[in-house]
């Protein structure tokens, strides 16, 4: 056994691959419990306000003007300093590659200029761990990733080993809300905001397409409901309309993931034999409490565990990127200073490969 088991890992997290600049400092101690000794977020909100989303190149340059601080607060809140780590762990991708790679780059610096092993950590895989933050989660687990960027089904048997049993095949969930938010006139970020409005709002008082209703798998399909939400949301005249549609549009959306997830679970307990029944939920989507609530449930009847991460770590954080790395430096795996920042990073390498969701070139989920 390598000695990286029996020893602690206290690892700094960063986190750069989309609007958030964050760092972390996380401990993982030599029985696999974790400690989370700080954990720092810098939104960009207000730059991107104005354009109602994201842009790629303001996000980079605000990277590059936090990043140094950001890491600085993290260590100073956890207490330590830079000769106390074991380790630092950064997001390779996937991303907005621009960002991804201001992380990236301060990261090796910091492991080349301390003689720290580097982890260059793929952000899927950091939202696969978050739940284990917060709550002592064996391996196995059925894992639904669900954010702005990424829907995706996945077995997580341990570090790194993750099947894909469903993913999105046009926008991802969290991509649906923020577009039909924009639609309404809600301002960014959307997901919030709608979830906000739909707030005693009839779900039933307009009628939404259910898509891929014909077809067993556990993939998703968020455009048409996008699309159809976008037309009504023409024709809406008063607040009150303007509120059942943004009720109707969360209930569908958490119907469809709950259908899926409902299918996945009945895969996964034939496959386990009825053992090892635990469903988690991550992403920055899992922090509706309409769609926690209907999986929780849907869980419940399938005599699954259910577990989200706690509100902090749903989005985008360091504190994940930090556990992923001492993870994998536990097991004595590190990654060379040439690690390459990578705007798309499946999972499941072998399932993208087999059966790709988007043909190169094109637009689609960062998964």
């Amino acid at each position: 056994m390598s000695l990286t088991h029996t020893v602690p890992q206290t690892v700094l997290g960063l986190e750069t691959s989309c609007d958030e600049t964050a760092a972390a400092v996380v401990r993982r101690a030599a029985d696999g419990t974790v400690e989370v000794l700080s954990s720092v977020v810098a939104s960009q909100i207000a730059e991107h306000a104005p354009f109602g989303g994201v842009v790629p190149e303001i996000a980079a340059r605000a990277h590059v003007e936090s990043i140094d601080a950001i890491a600085g607060r993290a260590l100073s809140d956890a207490g330590l300093g830079y000769a106390d780590l074991t380790g630092v762990a950064a997001t390779a991708g996937p991303g907005l590659v621009g960002g991804v790679m201001v992380g990236l780059s301060f990261g090796k610096a910091v492991a080349l200029a301390r003689g720290l092993p580097l982890v260059a950590v793929n952000h899927l895989e950091g939202h696969a761990v978050s739940a284990r933050l917060a709550a002592d989660i064996a391996y196995p687990f059925l894992l639904l990733l669900v954010s702005g960027g990424h829907c995706q089904l996945l077995v997580v048997d341990g570090v790194g080993a993750c099947r894909r049993l469903g993913t999105t095949i046009d926008d991802a969930a969290g991509e649906a809300f923020d577009k039909i938010a924009k639609t309404l006139g809600l301002p960014y970020p959307g997901g919030p905001a709608l979830e906000r409005l739909a707030e005693g709002g009839d779900a039933e008082r307009f009628p939404l397409p259910r898509m891929l209703l014909g077809r067993k798998d556990c993939d998703f399909s968020f455009s048409g409901l996008k699309t159809a939400a976008a037309r009504l949301a023409e024709t809406l005249t008063t607040d009150a309309e303007r509120r059942d549609l943004a009720a109707a549009v969360q209930a569908a959306i958490a119907r469809q993931l709950a259908e899926r997830s409902d299918r996945a679970m009945a895969d996964y307990a034939r496959a386990q034999e009825g053992r090892n029944l635990r469903f988690v939920v991550a992403g920055g989507v899992a922090a509706n409490a309409t769609v926690r609530a209907r999986l929780m449930q849907a869980a419940t009847e399938r005599g699954f565990s259910f577990t989200a991460p706690p509100l902090a770590y749903c989005t985008d954080n360091a504190a994940m990127i930090a556990l992923a790395g001492a993870e994998r430096l536990a097991l004595g795996l590190s990654d060379a200073l040439d690690a390459p920042a990578r705007p798309r990073w499946p999972l499941d390498e072998a399932a993208a490969r087999l059966s790709p969701t988007h043909a190169p070139g094109r637009k689609g989920a960062k998964a």
